[in-house]
């Protein structure tokens, strides 16, 4: 039994599978955007973090151990409003070897606590070993600012006459530039300048259209009249960089544009499998086909043509085949004909005439049989036939058959048996008729004393068999048997009579049932054994049989 699965839908394959692929890409790029912006967070972090604490590490550096260290560092906490302390046991820190190369720099080291909404950070003591310094901070403030400028001008104290050079030395410790300037070129406004006459420290807020474009500057008064120290600008960070955006967009679209070739270039494929064979037939090739597997619309729409090139190619081989033997079976009837005419022209006693006419009567009326057949085989091989399936009773159909086979005055006595209790099944009571009709008469005309009509239904199949004593049918010439104007040369020759369309009809039939037509060696009456069989019941059909 036949089991079709539904086809795969195209269109469910292609926007299925982009739909996949873009949420896939689409969930991958906002995570990978996620994890970038992370780890970008925390390097500006870092890089903000280092300058400013770099400096304090100096300063403490240059603070002797003991009471006066202690109160330098509590002062410069005050400044902060932070609380700043200096740790020495490693091992408890646990920093990683990562941790450990940066410190070693002079970076700094900065370890979010999420849960308090805070940071510890640290930063190595120059100079000395395994000492480092440690800040808690929770929020960075203006304070904090000032305090960076505060701790920078105390540094630049160290060295008068060497700003300059110095600012320089610092400046790979910090992510904003460094320098001193004039005050007229820093372009603050009046309140400001009065401010950094007063000796105060100013933070000047630049904004601009995005974050990308807003900056702070610090800027302080400097040891010399006229000169201040400008730290910045100071960019803030931004969350979503253009740059970043475009980079991500681009590789989800690569990724986009590569799995949907994937998708859709079987599919191209395969439809160009399909145009090829047309063109192939086209051309008059008619051995072409489209190789094409799987369970989608295009593979569905190869079946179909296959199947219908088959067709068409075996019509036109059977229509060839049809015409030649036609032409040549025709001949001997029309031949017979003439020649009776030309016996009765010549021919003036009126017995012989009538007999004459007897001869031409049973030659057209053969010519007529012959006609029918042709008919016949030609309209079950044109195409699918009108078939009208309904309840037959093998039983009742065997004894129709045996009787109308024993009225033609056969030597052979024709016997027939049902083996299944219920012998109703579906099928064209006309075609099965003449299914039976042609075997029970193929049989008689080899039967030397019996033929054996058989019926039954098992496993949902329906059955008839007809067997005969006769000389049976050489395994070679069995596959043979079936096609048009077949006839064989051994003991079932043509002086048995027939046309050679009997069992090719018988073929067709059993093609349009869904069945098959098989024949052997009788093991009751060891002659022929002819077996046709198909579906008990029509519906169960899963597709009409290819050709």
């Amino acid at each position: 039994m036949i089991v079709i699965r539904p086809p795969s839908s195209i269109f469910v394959r292609i926007y299925g599978g982009l739909l996949i692929v873009i949420s896939t890409v689409a969930i991958c790029a906002y995570l990978i955007l996620q994890v970038l912006n992370e780890q970008r967070a925390a390097d500006y972090r870092e890089k903000m973090a280092t300058g400013f604490f770099h400096l304090i590490s100096l300063g403490v550096a240059r603070q002797p151990s003991g009471p006066a260290r202690d109160a330098w560092l509590q002062e410069a906490g005050q400044l902060m409003n932070n609380e700043l302390s200096l740790v020495k046991n490693v091992p408890a820190l646990n920093f990683s070897s990562d941790e450990l190369d940066s410190l070693s720099a002079g970076r700094v080291v900065l370890r979010l606590d999420v849960p308090h909404n805070a940071a510890d950070i640290y930063v190595r003591v120059p100079g000395e070993k395994e000492v480092y310094l440690k800040a808690r901070m929770s929020k960075v403030s203006e304070q904090q600012a000032k305090a960076m400028a505060v701790f920078l001008l105390d540094d630049l104290e160290q060295f008068r006459g060497q700003e300059a050079k110095r600012l320089k030395e610092l400046q790979p410790y910090f992510a904003f530039p460094l320098s001193m300037v004039p005050l007229e070129s820093v372009g603050l406004e009046p309140d400001q300048r009065a401010r950094i006459k007063r000796n105060e420290v100013v933070i000047a807020l630049k904004e601009g259209a995005g974050t990308r474009n807003s900056s702070i500057r610090i800027i302080a008064p400097a040891m010399y009249p006229g000169q201040v120290l400008v730290m910045g600008p100071m960019y803030l960070f931004e969350w979503m960089p253009v740059k970043l955006l475009l980079i991500v967009c681009a590789v989800s679209l690569g990724i986009i544009t590569v799995a949907a070739y994937f998708i859709i270039h079987p599919l191209e494929k395969k439809i160009k499998t399909v145009e090829q064979a047309v063109r192939h037939i086209r051309a008059g090739d008619l051995g072409a086909r489209a190789n094409v597997d799987g369970r989608d619309e295009v593979s569905q729409l190869a079946f179909a043509f296959n199947s219908m090139a088959e067709h068409i190619q075996r019509l036109i081989d059977s229509q060839r085949e049809l015409t030649r033997a036609v032409s040549h079976e025709l001949r001997t009837p029309v031949a017979r004909i003439r020649f009776g005419m030309e016996m009765m022209a010549d021919t003036e006693e009126l017995e012989a005439r009538l007999e004459q006419l007897t001869e031409l009567d049973h030659d057209i009326d053969e010519l007529n049989k012959l006609i029918d057949e042709i008919l016949t085989y030609a309209k079950l091989e044109q195409g699918i036939p009108v078939l009208n399936f309904e309840t037959v009773d093998l039983g009742s159909l065997l004894a129709r058959v045996a009787k109308e086979t024993s009225a033609l005055g056969l030597p052979a006595r024709v016997e027939y048996r049902v083996l299944s209790d219920a012998a109703e099944v579906e099928a064209e009571a006309r075609y099965l008729h003449r299914v039976l009709q042609n075997l029970a008469g193929n049989a008689g005309r080899y039967a030397q004393s019996r033929i054996l009509l058989t019926a039954w239904v098992e496993d949902g199949w329906a059955h008839v068999a007809v067997e005969d004593d006769g000389p049976g049918i050489p395994e070679k010439d069995r596959e043979r048997i079936f096609q048009p104007f077949t006839r064989l040369d051994d003991s079932r020759t043509r002086a048995s009579g027939g046309y050679g369309l009997g069992l090719s009809i018988v073929s067709r039939i059993a093609f349009w049932f869904g069945g098959q037509i098989t024949v052997g060696q009788s093991d009751t009456l060891g002659g022929a054994r002819f077996e046709m069989s198909w579906p008990e019941v029509q519906k169960r059909r899963n597709k009409l049989p290819r050709n």
